[in-house]
């Protein structure tokens, strides 16, 4: 079984390609609570870091009260929202992952398995990897070359 050890995320304006606000935790592993030398390897998360960390549901609740408030301060919605700003004064944003594993897969059986709701604003994002990889065929069709990632591969 997979469990988050990690919860990153920026907000980013990406008018001027500045990150405005932060938020990151570790999070200690319930189920397995020591790190696999794959996962070490893989995250470069030492297992110090994950004992100092907190349990999910904390990480979680702490999450929300960061994104509400900067829903409040920077006036942002998401799509999954119900907001309280007219829609002329608030700024659209959604969250952006590189594929639907974090979000998708893993900390949705992460919650399940712990009896922990998810929260409604994390079931929705867009997948950078799938968008790339969507944008690197159309820029390779008709062409005899593999996409770059493709050549990659196959090497």
């Amino acid at each position: 079984t997979s469990s988050n050890v990690e919860f990153p995320a920026v907000l980013l304006n990406t008018s001027t390609g500045e990150i405005e606000s932060e938020f990151h935790m570790y999070v200690q592993p319930q189920e397995h609570p020591i790190l696999s030398e794959f996962c070490t390897e893989l995250t470069g998360i030492k297992q110090n870091q994950v004992d100092e960390g907190v349990p999910l549901n904390i990480c979680l609740s702490q999450f929300s009260k960061w994104i509400q408030k900067i829903q409040k301060e920077k006036k942002i919605t998401f799509n999954s929202d119900v907001s309280s700003h007219s829609v002329s004064e608030a700024k659209s944003s959604t969250f952006v992952t590189w594929s639907d594993w974090d979000l998708g897969v893993c900390l949705q059986y992460e919650c399940k398995r712990k009896q922990l709701r998810k929260p409604d604003i994390l079931n929705s994002w867009i997948d950078l990897r799938a968008t790339y990889k969507v944008r690197e065929s159309i820029d390779y069709m008709g062409k005899n070359v593999s996409p770059p990632s493709q050549r990659i591969k196959n090497r």
